[in-house]
């Protein structure tokens, strides 16, 4: 009996409705026209600043799918100096956290170049320089062994399989045929669908031991960076499917532990998704605008070196990005400052209508930046 999608003797010829997705397949695309459109009214300096937000975000959300939390503070580092922007007062990054930044770029910015085993590999030991996930040994740069590879969630004795993929000693194979596929497919396939399929295919196989959603996502970035020929992002998909995480995992059960090659019902969501993102990046260029209207703005506000250099992280984190808001021991970590001189400053700001207290009271007291009023 037939259980998951490889079993099938058409796999892996994936089939679909195209009259299902004909509509939402030109709304996504009228959308995204549209974001490119208002890209391009940034001019080059700000468009940087949207690319390096941007890219903070996708890092940061592409691990969080896979429940790992990254200090944005360090990605931001990474992010700007693999970009070549101002990283003053940023922390450095890990090594983990620099691989994955690089292989984020590695898959935007040389989209052009030709998919490879090896490449893929790269970005496989660029993710897991130490050879371990968590606690555990893992076979780093090299597919999966011939032990059954499962994803599986609940505690031990009570747990449920929600997908197991093919044999491992298939893997060699099943990446030489998605290869070919990669290639042929650019050809005859529109390229946000590419995008979608190309994602699933990758997850089908699981060709690592760990890993596999990570690039599944930079595959899906790489896709649309072809289909868009540019080398830069202006919207995280990464962080749409995070905000859909539950919904996502569901799609993808549903779509692979299954008996048919049809996966419409994942083209759906995908688009659905892709939209989503779209719609979601307006957001983050309203907040490279407002950045870029700050000191302008303030450029008649006396503020100390401290101040500045608090102030920018703040409008690095964007709205509410800065999590939990400002608090004094919060400055007194960035400005590296007493306690007595944290709270003078930071009352200095209040003052001066620069910052808005959130809540709390005491040392429990939050901050929050006043944003400047962009028109779209």
């Amino acid at each position: 009996m037939m259980k998951y999608i490889w079993q099938n003797d058409s796999w892996p010829k994936l089939r679909w409705d195209s009259s299902v997705l004909l509509s939402l397949l030109g709304h996504a695309r009228l959308l995204h026209g549209n974001l490119l459109g208002r890209v391009k009214r940034l001019g080059f300096q700000l468009g940087e600043e949207a690319q390096a937000d941007i890219l903070t975000e996708e890092a940061i959300k592409t691990a969080a799918i896979e429940g790992e939390r990254l200090n944005p503070q360090m990605v931001r580092s990474s992010v700007a100096r693999h970009l070549g922007l101002r990283e003053a007062g940023l922390v450095p990054a890990t090594r983990s956290i620099d691989g994955l930044v690089e292989v984020i770029l590695d898959a935007t910015q040389k989209y052009g170049k030709a998919l490879s085993t090896d490449r893929l590999k790269g970005w496989h030991a660029a993710l897991f320089p130490s050879g371990y996930s968590g606690l555990h040994k893992i076979r780093v740069g090299q597919w999966r062994g011939k032990e059954p590879m499962q994803v599986v969630s609940g505690p031990m004795g009570k747990e449920r399989i929600h997908f197991e993929a093919p044999p491992g000693e298939t893997v060699e194979a099943e990446m030489r045929q998605f290869l070919r596929w990669w290639e042929l497919s650019r050809k005859d396939t529109d390229g946000i669908l590419r995008a979608g399929l190309a994602h699933l295919y990758f997850v089908i196989i699981h060709p690592f031991e760990d890993g596999n959603g990570r690039i599944a996502r930079a595959l899906t970035d790489m896709a649309l960076a072809q289909d868009e020929k540019l080398q830069v992002r202006y919207y995280s998909l990464s962080s749409q499917i995070m905000e859909e995480r539950r919904r996502y995992y569901d799609i993808l059960e549903k779509c692979t532990k299954s008996d048919s090659v049809d996966v419409t019902k994942w083209l759906v969501w995908f688009l659905e998704c892709f939209e989503r993102a779209i719609q979601r990046s307006d957001k983050i260029i309203g907040n490279v605008l407002a950045k870029a209207e700050f000191w302008p703005q303030h450029a008649q506000t006396g503020f100390n070196e401290r101040q500045k250099k608090v102030l920018t992280c703040l409008l690095d984190a964007g709205p509410g990005g800065f999590e939990g808001g400002l608090t004094t021991r919060k400055y007194v970590s960035i400005a590296k400052v007493s306690r007595v001189t944290a709270f003078r400053e930071i009352s200095d700001l209040l003052e001066k209508k620069i910052l808005r207290k959130l809540s709390g009271k005491g040392r429990s007291v939050h901050y929050d930046l006043i944003w400047p009023q962009v028109n779209k």
